[in-house]
């Protein structure tokens, strides 16, 4: 049974850091490529970043210079450094795994979500 698990999240002042980690089991971790995406209150997840099974980096522009991602596969784990908050970032923070199947099709996997807050 896969299973990821985020943590990290928390309340934390506008300026303010956090990182976020998300531990995969059931799964051949670092054939995965691994992503973190947001939900503002009220509004629909959207993509925040993705690193793929060979280390290639996508950050979503909104985020780029203050966010990272990273991975380390000997541990089962992504990893989401955000620096510089801002209370626009405050949003539910999901981690998500995908790969393509040597068939046909995709596997993919969410975890259940962690809270950040951006507020003074």
């Amino acid at each position: 049974q896969v299973q990821l698990v985020e943590s990290g999240g928390g309340l934390v002042q506008p300026g303010g850091s956090l990182r976020l980690s998300c531990v995969g089991s059931g799964m051949t971790f670092r054939t995965y490529n691994m992503a973190w995406y947001r939900q503002p209150p009220g509004k629909e997840r959207d993509l925040v970043a993705r690193i793929s099974s060979s280390n290639n980096v996508n950050i979503t522009d909104s985020v780029t210079g203050r966010f990272t991602i990273s991975r380390d596969n000997t541990k089962n784990t992504a990893y989401l450094q955000m620096n510089n908050l801002k209370p626009e970032d405050t949003a539910v923070y999901y981690c998500h795994a995908r790969r393509k199947l040597a068939t046909a099709g995709v596997q993919e996997y969410w975890g259940q979500g962690t809270q950040v807050t951006v507020s003074s």
